[in-house]
């Protein structure tokens, strides 16, 4: 179910959106120290698909915060917006195995009918009840109405056939819940995921398993925060027959009050901590690590 390589390799995979905070900090030294420890790779991928949030400026203040804790890196840097071909072509190959179509609903609407499902409210949108005709689809299209290539998690179920019952991975962290050991994914949970939109041709969910299997990514170090992606990103790495990591969500890190630090939150960032006066190894105690410098 999970494929292991001879050697550990594994990644720290920021959005240069912003400055990186303590959680992010945690986060890059768990994989770091993995790695280094079994005599591994360490690499850094700069997720920056997103052209109206990411900046250089962030980028290289990354590259500073993470020497500033001691990290380096083995390799050059991947930064995804170079390789906006090949997720292109990753995409183009699962709309040949037919488990893709353009989605012409607004947010707004997706999220009116979330609120009239069962499953509850939210973004998880389970597909139309009925698939657009081809006459009514061509007409939206001559008419420039924008759409999103969203992923068909019933069509995809087809294809896979048995297969299906096959999907998981490991865990050598917990999920949310405690989850631990073998998994068996869930993708339905997350409904038909938007895999590229008008404006940005690709997805997180397309990137991150296309660069970590092109990286030959052997286990994907991160936080709880993302364990529903996981489910959702080993369906896709069965349609495109690329192996599957083995995981570890370890435990975020929250504030005082108990909240999961987070830009949106607010969170002080590393370039607060240092200007005001928090060194590399107060902070590293501060998040259980030892700090050899």
């Amino acid at each position: 179910m999970a494929w292991v390589m001879s050697i550990l390799v594994t990644r720290f995979a920021p959005s240069p959106s912003g400055r990186l905070h303590p959680g992010h900090a945690y986060s890059a030294l768990v994989a770091h120290k993995a790695a280094r420890a079994a005599g591994g790779r360490f690499l850094l991928r700069m997720e920056d698909i997103d052209h109206s949030r990411c900046k250089d400026e962030f980028a290289a203040a990354i590259e500073d915060d993470l020497r500033w804790l001691g990290l380096d890196w083995d390799g050059p840097v991947r930064r995804q917006s170079a390789h906006m071909d090949e997720y292109a072509a990753a995409l183009a190959r699962l709309r040949s195995k037919g488990v893709l179509y353009r989605c012409f609903k607004t947010r707004r609407e997706v999220m009116a009918e979330s609120l009239r499902a069962p499953h509850g409210p939210g973004l998880v949108y389970h597909g139309p009840k009925t698939a657009l005709g081809a006459d009514e689809e061509a007409a939206m299209l001559a008419a420039g109405k924008p759409f999103a290539w969203r992923l068909s998690v019933r069509a995809a179920r087809d294809v896979l056939g048995e297969g299906w019952n096959r999907l998981g991975f490991v865990d050598l962290g917990h999920g949310p819940d405690g989850e631990h050991g073998e998994i068996r994914a869930r993708p339905q949970t997350l409904g038909d995921v938007v895999l590229a939109r008008k404006d940005i041709a690709s997805s997180y969910h397309l990137c991150v398993v296309h660069d970590d299997a092109v990286q030959g990514i052997s286990h994907v170090f991160r936080g709880q925060d993302l364990f529903e992606s996981t489910h959702m990103q080993v369906l896709i790495q069965a349609l495109l027959a690329l192996p599957t990591p083995v995981y570890h969500h370890h435990k975020l890190i929250c504030d005082a009050a108990g909240k999961r630090l987070a830009t949106r939150n607010h969170a002080a960032s590393l370039a607060t901590l240092r200007s005001n006066g928090v060194s590399a190894r107060e902070l590293l105690q501060r998040l259980g690590f030892s700090a050899k410098r």
